[in-house]
């Protein structure tokens, strides 16, 4: 059974940093791309970030780009996100997700998802 496990969000003032990490487990990790996405209260879910399997080339919203970084740890069965200069706007779940296709943007493209974990930047 495929599960992964978000941890790391809460709240933090604009301009601070979290970072968020995602167990993945019941899978071969290292063959899956990796991403993450947010929804907001009353708005679709989005795409964020996005890692592939082993070479680890990185995609970015633009809306985060500059200001998020993605990473994995295949040793580990671990993906994390490091989240800089929050903003109130970045104020969402952030959710996991695993591909074993190619990497996308679009959370049709994503087989596994996890529960998701509350980030709220206040102002």
């Amino acid at each position: 059974q495929v599960q992964l496990v978000e941890s790391g969000g809460g709240l933090v003032q604009a301009g601070g940093s979290l970072r968020l990490s995602c167990a993945a487990s019941g899978l071969t990790f290292s063959t899956y791309g990796m991403g993450w996405f947010r929804q907001a209260p009353g708005k679709e879910r989005e795409f964020v970030a996005g890692i592939t399997r082993i070479v680890g080339s990185t995609a970015y919203a633009d809306s985060v780009n500059g200001r998020f970084t993605i990473s994995r740890d295949n040793a580990k069965n671990m993906t994390y996100l490091q989240m800089n200069t929050l903003k109130p706007d970045d104020t969402a779940v952030y959710f996991c997700a695993a591909t074993k296709g190619l990497l996308g943007t679009r959370v049709s493209a994503y087989e596994y998802w996890g529960q998701g974990t509350q980030v709220a930047v206040s102002s």
